[in-house]
């Protein structure tokens, strides 16, 4: 019986993102897990309040959207087998979209990095992992990947 079928890695596409994917490779290998890498964008529309026209917008957010499955896919390749993993760029509060998905997909299991981008961005959003612990309807493993390496 294997209790997780689907991992979701949900990545910022940080520094911190390679020292996680060690363990989401060593749990999709114990339980034969399909691997989901999931990007949130967040949505662009506070700069409208900057009078940048809604086009603007919308070509920044497709660009940023192209960029981020491109280095999604580049993240698999080197460190996934890429025949059992999926990657999705969502749009929106990268909470919501995490738990979204969740359900979306029936994921079994979410690893997510307790440190990724640091600063002011984490001051003014608080942090993802903090709500997705909260939140989550399935097991969540939270990894520091400034801690020890895995082995």
């Amino acid at each position: 019986m294997h209790f997780f079928n689907k991992i979701l890695f949900p990545m910022d596409l940080s520094h911190a993102s390679p020292q996680i994917a060690p363990y989401v490779s060593a749990m999709a290998t114990k339980f034969e897990a399909e691997v989901h890498l999931l990007f949130v964008v967040r949505v662009f529309e506070h700069f409208a309040s900057l009078h940048l026209p809604d086009a603007t917008i919308k070509s920044i957010e497709a660009e940023v959207a192209r960029r981020g499955e491109e280095k999604l896919r580049e993240f698999m390749e080197a460190f996934f087998m890429t025949d059992s993993c999926k990657v999705k760029v969502a749009f929106g509060d990268p909470a919501g979209e995490i738990l979204k998905y969740v359900e979306l997909e029936g994921i079994d299991l979410i690893i997510i990095g307790t440190h990724g981008k640091k600063g002011i961005e984490r001051a003014l959003f608080g942090s993802v992992a903090n709500r997705i612990v909260k939140k989550s309807p399935v097991p969540v493993l939270t990894v520091n990947p400034h801690g020890r390496p895995v082995e």
